[in-house]
């Protein structure tokens, strides 16, 4: 069981997220990311949270879960605040 799965994603003020099926779009101030979630995850939205839920029938869901909440967190973060990469020399 997978202790990331069940955090929730907290939505930022100006970000907008839209779900159709298992596609979930994510638009906010820094551009616009989609994407397709495994069959074995359930992707809900709980006022400002989002939320990977494992299906049952499934066996790796609670896994699949885990990496859809990570990649959701992710996209939320990239059109927020944006992604940047420190290099040290």
């Amino acid at each position: 069981m997978s202790r990331i799965a069940k955090a929730p994603v907290d939505v930022v003020s100006g970000v907008e997220v839209s779900i159709s099926g298992q596609e979930v779009t994510v638009k906010g101030s820094k551009g616009t990311l989609t994407r397709v979630f495994n069959d074995a995850v359930e992707i809900a939205q709980e006022e400002n949270q989002l939320k990977a839920l494992p299906r049952e029938g499934f066996a790796n869901s609670w896994a699949q879960a885990g990496t859809a909440r990570s990649i959701l967190n992710a996209m939320v973060q990239g059109v927020s605040q944006g992604f940047e990469k420190n290099l040290h020399c």
